[in-house]
């Protein structure tokens, strides 16, 4: 029987990470599951073995604490799991402008947003390159293509390190097998703005801005395994990224501060 790929989810227990567990499961892949919430990741292990037959391995853990991707990767060779491919998609935002949260706030912020997708490629990589085969999959977004805004001070830039920090890897490891694509959705229906206290405020979006999970996933999943480095997906988004080619940047910061603050969590 032919051995199914072996694929590693972060921020699976819902959102966009439990849509690439699904969209993986359905197309041969098991799985290794983590995030904080355990019964989550129960949950959709079960649903996916009783669907689609799908071994999935379940390895709860914060990746806002240091020492959580070199723990992962310890326990992945302990029991002799070969990850082909990876998506490193945990994460949240932080409302407020940079002075607002403490420092500790913003310290775990860029673990779980910078550090950990690079250290967790940095420990599998070498198992990928060995084989000759591999993807890795980092969830960025749209904010990191376009000019950043006040509030949040830190999610774009840590969303355009994530974008930079994949186009640097394609360009380093596609010629041996292995190819990375940062996947940049816009606003996308998920836990995320209930878990930052923003869901008020993005109820007032229009229902055009808003994609669903699965084709995030659908979409970003199609992009790598066909070789491409950054996926923005909807139309309506690629038209935004292209408008920010086009315009002087004066103009278009102009424009993301008038917007920006109709939907800013903290009123300033």
């Amino acid at each position: 029987m032919e051995r199914r790929p072996l694929a590693l989810v972060t921020g699976a227990s819902a959102g966009i990470g439990a849509a690439f567990a699904r969209d993986l499961a359905g197309r041969g892949y098991d799985l290794v599951l983590t995030a904080r919430r355990a019964e989550r990741l129960q949950a959709l292990a079960a649903e996916l073995h009783d669907r689609h037959g799908t071994t999935c391995t379940v390895l709860p853990a914060d990746l806002e604490q240091p020492d959580a991707p070199g723990l992962l990767a310890a326990e992945l060779d302990r029991r002799g799991l070969a990850v082909e491919m990876l998506v490193n998609n945990a994460g949240y935002g932080v409302p407020g402008y940079l002075l607002d949260p403490d420092w500790p706030t913003h310290a775990r912020f860029l673990r779980i947003m910078v550090e950990a997708p690079v250290e967790l490629a940095w420990r599998l990589l070498p198992g990928m390159l060995e084989r000759g085969r591999g993807h890795v999959v980092n969830v960025a977004s749209v904010a990191g293509l376009i000019p950043g805004s006040a509030g949040h001070t830190l999610y774009a830039a840590a969303k355009a390190f994530l974008i930079r920090f994949s186009q640097s890897l394609a360009l380093e490891y596609r010629g041996r097998g292995v190819h990375t694509c940062a996947v940049c959705p816009g606003f996308t229906w998920s836990e995320f703005h209930d878990v930052n206290g923003s869901r008020p405020i993005m109820d007032k979006l229009p229902g055009w801005m808003w994609l669903q999970a699965d084709r995030v996933a659908r979409e970003g999943v199609d992009a790598v395994l066909r070789g491409k480095v950054v996926q923005v997906s909807g139309v309506q988004y690629k038209a935004i990224h292209l408008l920010t080619k086009l315009l002087p940047e004066r103009l278009l910061l102009r424009m993301t501060a008038r917007r920006s603050a109709q939907f800013r969590v903290q009123g300033r």
